[in-house]
């Protein structure tokens, strides 16, 4: 029950869910989805190419096939034309395969993906939560699909674009000028309703000493 309120209280936490529907979003924070699981894989063979292979089908297999960070470098490579991740290798160290999972993190994040969309490396390492490792990799696509500037490859239809959240993106400066104006609009409405607005049906009167 506790871990249940725990949740719920993360999941309200998280505020607007970015580049996902809240129905897909819900769906895998409660837990591991199998079906993301092959939509993701789809894609991720589609994108970078045969050499990535294939995971076993299942959770477990799901965490092996990305556990050392090479694929999701691969990944992250493909969709940015400066190749963010400048030297991949495979490695069976412990401290390889996370620090390649965390410039896979890194450049996830200057790519586009929000810090509530992010995993932890050890989310992926030691199998805490492949749910939220779904959930970064979904974000990924739908910022990939968003940009549209010709590194996607796959179906767009495999995600939710973010383009309806564009419209959030404005300067401090942009967000004072919006207030001053409005505060402006108040004050002459106001003073219009002080100086030559009587109240409805009652003509103005004028009144002798």
């Amino acid at each position: 029950m506790a871990a249940q309120v725990k949740g719920a209280s993360t999941m309200a936490n998280k505020g607007p869910s970015y580049g996902m529907s809240r129905q897909v979003q819900d769906k895998i924070e409660q837990k591991y989805d199998p079906e993301l699981e092959v939509r993701l894989v789809e894609w991720i063979g589609t994108q970078c190419g045969s050499g990535v292979g294939k995971p076993e089908a299942g959770k477990l297999g799901f965490q092996a096939w990305l556990k050392d960070g090479c694929v999701l470098c691969e990944l992250i490579n493909t969709l940015c034309k400066d190749k963010p991740v400048k030297k991949i290798q495979s490695s069976s160290m412990a401290f390889k395969q996370m620090e390649q999972i965390s410039q896979f993190l890194n450049a996830a994040e200057r790519y586009g993906v929000v810090k509530t969309d992010m995993f932890q490396t050890v989310d992926l390492w030691e199998g805490k939560d492949l749910a939220a490792v779904q959930r970064t990799l979904m974000a990924l696509g739908s910022i990939a699909v968003t940009k549209d500037d010709g590194c996607f490859h796959g179906d767009p239809n495999w995600f939710f674009k973010k383009a309806q959240e564009n419209r959030r993106d404005f300067s401090d400066d942009q967000l004072k000028e919006g207030k001053n104006v409005i505060g402006l609009q108040m004050g002459s409405n106001k003073g219009a309703s002080q100086s030559g607005m009587t109240g409805y049906g009652r003509p103005r009167q004028i009144m002798n000493p």
